[in-house]
C-alpha cells in the first residue's frame, strides 16, 4: 500500500468534510492519501440558476478532469450532483451509507407565513416545483453558493426562508437548533419538510475512480454500503429514463423495508401547477428495473409531453 491516493474534492466547507471522512475511511484501512481541492465551474457561477447554464456536471466536471489527467485519483462527490452518464473511463467506485435524505426549511421569526404570502429561496427546480405546488401563493427566489454563504445570504435578505438538504447542514453543524452557537447568532430556526420528495441520491456521498485503476477501485469498493448503492441505482435509473439530469424537477426515493422496496418518485412542472406521482412497494429482487419501469410508467401517463414543455420553457 505504497502508492498515495489523491483525493479530489470541491473546496467549500461540506466538500472537505466529506472528503475528510472518506480520507479517514482509507486510512483505517492502512491507505495512504492527501486530499486535493478544486474549485468547481458551479462553485463560481453565482449570478444564475444551475438550470439557465445548461451544464450538466457543473460540480463534478472540473474533478471529471482532474482525474483524466491523473492529478488526482479519485473524486468524493454529492451523489445527487453526479450525472446519471459518466464520462468514458471515470466509473463508480463506492457509494457511502447514505444519511439524512430530507429536505428542510430554514425560517426566520415564525412560521405565519406559511398561511399567507411568503418568498422562499432555493437554487433547485425540483425544490422550487414542490414548494410552488403545495403553496400557491408564495414566491420562489434564486439562491446559489455554498451551504455557509446561502446561509449568510438568507439571514440577510427579505426572505422568510430557504429550501436546504438536511444531510449538508448536518454534516457542518449548521442546523440551527442543532447548531446553538451559528444558530444563536443569525437567530434562524428549521422545520424538516416531510413531505418534499428528495432530489435521487440526495443524503448520499460517491466516490468516482479511473476505470483502468484497479489499486483505487479495490481501495475504495470497501467502503461501499451495499443497501445505499441499490437504493441510489434505483433512483439515478428513475432520474435517467425520465433525462432529468439537473434540468427538471424530479424527486425520488427508495427504501429497504424488511424483504421489500419502496419508492416514491414524482415529476413536477416547473410552476408547481402538474404533478406525476407513482409510488410502489416490490419484492427486493425486484430491484434492477424498478426505477425504469416507474419512470416509464409516468412517460406513458402524460410525462413525456411534460418533458418536451419543461425543456422547452429552458430554452427561452
Amino acid at each position: 500500500m505504497s502508492k498515495i491516493i489523491k483525493i479530489g474534492t470541491r473546496d467549500s466547507e461540506l466538500a472537505l468534510w466529506q472528503a475528510h471522512t472518506v480520507q479517514k475511511k482509507l486510512n483505517d484501512l492502512g491507505y495512504k492519501t492527501e486530499i486535493i481541492a478544486v474549485k468547481a465551474q458551479g462553485d463560481i457561477l453565482l449570478d444564475k440558476p444551475l438550470y439557465e447554464l445548461g451544464i450538466t456536471g457543473i460540480f463534478t466536471k472540473t474533478l471529471d478532469i482532474a482525474m483524466i489527467n491523473r492529478q488526482v485519483d479519485i473524486a468524493v462527490h454529492s451523489m445527487k450532483d453526479v450525472p446519471t452518464a459518466l464520462p468514458i473511463g471515470i466509473v463508480q467506485a463506492a457509494v457511502l451509507e447514505r444519511a439524512n435524505e430530507k429536505d428542510l426549511l430554514v425560517y426566520k421569526n415564525n412560521l405565519d407565513f406559511l398561511d399567507s404570502d411568503g418568498i422562499i429561496a432555493t437554487g433547485s427546480l425540483r425544490r422550487q416545483a414542490q414548494w410552488l405546488h403545495k403553496y400557491r401563493n408564495h414566491k420562489v427566489v434564486n439562491l446559489r453558493g455554498n451551504v455557509n454563504s446561502r446561509m449568510k445570504k438568507l439571514n440577510e435578505s427579505d426572505w422568510n426562508g430557504a429550501v436546504f438538504a438536511a444531510a449538508g447542514l448536518e454534516r457542518i453543524g449548521l442546523t440551527p437548533t442543532l447548531s446553538k452557537g451559528e444558530g444563536e447568532k443569525i437567530g434562524l430556526d428549521y422545520i424538516n419538510l416531510d413531505w418534499m420528495i428528495p432530489a435521487p441520491a440526495q443524503g448520499a456521498m460517491t466516490v468516482l475512480t479511473m476505470a483502468n485503476d484497479e489499486f483505487c477501485k479495490e481501495a475504495v469498493s470497501q467502503l461501499n454500503d451495499l443497501e445505499t448503492d441499490i437504493c441510489t441505482y434505483i433512483e439515478r435509473q428513475f432520474l435517467k429514463t425520465l433525462e432529468g439530469g439537473c434540468t427538471a424537477p424530479i424527486g425520488a426515493i427508495a427504501k429497504f423495508t424488511e424483504d421489500t422496496i419502496s419508492f416514491k418518485g414524482a415529476l413536477f412542472s416547473i410552476d408547481g401547477k402538474q404533478k406525476l406521482e407513482v409510488e410502489k412497494v416490490v419484492p427486493i429482487e425486484l430491484w434492477k428495473k424498478l426505477g425504469y419501469e416507474l419512470a416509464k410508467e409516468i412517460l406513458n401517463n402524460g410525462g413525456a409531453a411534460l418533458m418536451k414543455n419543461i425543456k422547452d420553457s429552458l430554452k427561452k
